[in-house]
């Protein structure tokens, strides 16, 4: 077996250094030893870092190994090819006989095919018209056959099923007919309409763009939306800091206030004030006017220093040492616990060990847009594999952190049609800007995410699901959801990609405690900020108790009516139940303690860039 000559050299020093007597010479091969491994291992995040690039963070081994499945069990399958061969046909029969029809008749023909209810891209009634109703009409054809091709194939996992419908998707999204101004009519209607100056403006838009991008610069009409001044603004103080977070405490509204604090715990992977955007859509605001102590935890946005902060450290120095702070502030009070996202995932982490230990702080738990169970991820999971995280590792080496870029375009390419096609035509082709607003301002306003706790969070919660079959361990031991006995308020939303309501619900399997589930109408973000008020909001809500029987999130659904209206009300009356009698309004931080108010809120993390 060939061996390097280097290889050869570094051997014989180990076999002297076994007969050595000296520990320092044993000691020095040791280091050389692990500089060699980490010359290896700089090589192969090297080559991981370089394909990136081209691959949008997917592994290329995770995509050809999903290929390769299907390719080998559909050449084993000829049924499954005479069946695409005979639906192939019966598709071009039918697009013919429609395009003959619309050629025949001045009325619009029936549709070989309807566009999926989430698909908005051809309701306009210039795709009525001919011939935009026989291009689009083709093209939904062809997307139904290539959906074909890769589903239902004998032996084909799941996993592998699903990344290929994804894989498929994005690229007849690409090559979709609203995409070019040719065969799109609103863009050709539109271009005739203003002599082409949607175009320029189209063009103006897409140079600002790139320039932005190269800048690393905010979107347009982004710096209208400013921290402290037009969101984020509700307010406060910041009362403690550490190395990971800081701890705003806001002033109260009114003359006085539940003795039960509200601690809110949001995701790190966007800034906080999600939970407190304009005055008339903040819920921090809405709970304060409540008549809540509300305390936020606002992370720090880590960098290449922090690439080795873990799981445990959030928890740790983000939850544990905010109820800390809090007790000392206010002593004796029990804490009504939020968790966002993320935040809530950890929160739930966080309740688990408390429980376990004895620790009942706690008064209750409310969880919005959090999972616990991780088996149904929805598209996320279609980045989760030990392919996928292995080439992810790779790309965060380098850098010790996953960027807000490389963060961004995954969450984009689950909603391609909305988030990135749409847009773009949107932007380049009709010429117009969707007028920039508080929620999008805030998405602009993104995060890192260090290197080892994101790691560690996507193969012990994703990949493993750790936390729902009780492998999760906090201080050595593992925690286990059932052992919280705090009321639980868990809230999904029904067109969430992030966190599906349908995991969200699981919640309910897994503890055993009362649990006030509610599922709202909106997506992971538009559906958390929901004031009262807000048109067009609907929500259903049900109560288990802890001895009540488990039901399936679609018997929940069928089983629960739906009201109009923001959900915050019911919460707030949920909240309030939980609460004992209103009391003297708080000091502002202890100013006899080590928690005095150090800054005006939002204090100075959320600035950080």
């Amino acid at each position: 077996m060939a061996t390097s000559d280097g290889a050869i050299d570094l051997g014989d020093k180990v076999v002297s250094a076994i007969g050595a007597d000296t520990d320092v010479q044993a000691s020095g091969i040791a280091q050389e030893a692990r500089t060699t491994s980490d010359i290896y291992e700089a090589l192969n995040h090297g080559t991981q870092v370089w394909l990136s690039r081209f691959t949008h963070g997917l592994s290329p081994a995770a995509l050809m190994g999903a290929w390769f499945d299907w390719a080998t069990h559909i050449t084993a399958a000829p049924g499954k090819q005479l069946q695409l061969v005979e639906k192939a046909n019966e598709q071009v029969r039918r697009h013919i006989r429609y395009a003959i029809e619309c050629a025949g008749s001045a009325e619009p023909a029936e549709p070989c095919i309807e566009p999926l209810p989430q698909d908005r891209r051809f309701r306009a009634d210039g795709w009525k018209t001919k011939p935009f109703n026989v291009i689009h009409q083709g093209f939904l054809q062809q997307q139904q056959w290539w959906h074909n091709v890769v589903t239902g194939v004998p032996g084909v996992t799941a996993q592998h099923e699903r990344e290929l419908q994804f894989l498929t998707r994005q690229i007849l999204d690409a090559f979709s007919p609203s995409n070019f101004p040719w065969t799109n009519p609103e863009v050709l209607t539109r271009t005739r309409k203003e002599s082409g100056l949607n175009l320029i403006r189209g063009a103006q838009n897409y140079l600002q763009d790139i320039q932005n991008t190269a800048a690393g610069a905010a979107p347009d009409g982004a710096d209208f939306y400013q921290p402290g001044r037009d969101v984020a603004a509700t307010k406060g103080a910041v009362v403690y800091r550490n190395h990971l977070i800081e701890l705003i405490q806001y002033k109260p509204l009114t003359d006085t206030v539940r003795p039960e604090p509200i601690l809110i715990v949001p995701a790190w992977i966007m800034k906080y004030y999600i939970l407190d955007l304009s005055q008339q859509n903040s819920m921090v605001r809405y709970l304060v006017e409540q008549g809540y102590t509300v305390f936020m935890i606002s992370w720090k946005n880590p960098n290449a220093e922090d690439r080795d902060l873990t799981m445990d450290d959030y928890r740790r120095h983000g939850i544990m040492d905010a109820l800390q702070v809090i007790a000392a502030i206010l002593p004796g009070r029990k804490v009504q616990a939020v968790g966002y996202c993320l935040g809530g995932t950890l929160l739930s982490i966080a309740a688990a060990a408390m429980a376990r230990d004895g620790d009942d702080r706690l008064a209750s738990l409310t969880l919005l847009a959090s999972q616990v169970d991780f088996t149904e991820p929805g598209e996320l999971g279609l980045f989760i594999n030990e392919s996928q995280l292995a080439f992810l590792d790779g790309v965060m080496w380098r850098q010790g952190y996953l960027d807000t870029t490389q963060m961004a375009g995954a969450f984009q390419m689950l909603r391609s049609n909305d988030m990135i096609w749409s847009r773009m035509t949107r932007d380049y082709l009709m010429g117009e800007r969707e007028p920039m607003f508080d929620l999008m301002a805030w998405n602009a306003d993104a995060t890192r995410m260090p290197y080892r706790m994101h790691s560690e969070y996507l193969r012990k919660l994703y990949l493993n699901n750790d936390l729902a079959e009780g492998r999760f361990e906090v201080d050595g031991r593992p925690v286990h959801i059932s052992d919280i006995r705090v009321p639980i308020f868990a809230l999904g939303t029904v067109r969430d990609h992030v966190a599906p309501w349908q995991s969200v619900f699981k919640i309910d399997v897994l503890s055993d405690t009362d649990v006030t589930f509610a599922l709202t109408s909106g997506g992971h973000n538009a559906g958390i900020v929901s004031e009262p008020g807000h048109p067009g909001r609907t929500f259903r809500i049900r109560v288990k108790g802890a001895t009540e029987r488990q039901i399936d999130p679609e018997t929940w659904m069928q089983e629960t009516p739906e009201r109009d209206g923001s959900w915050w009300g019911v919460w707030a009356s949920w909240l309030g139940e939980r609460s004992g009698e209103p009391t003297a309004l708080p000091d502002m931080g202890d100013p006899n303690s080590a928690h005095p108010a150090i800054v005006d809120a939002p204090g100075t993390y959320v600035f950080q860039q």
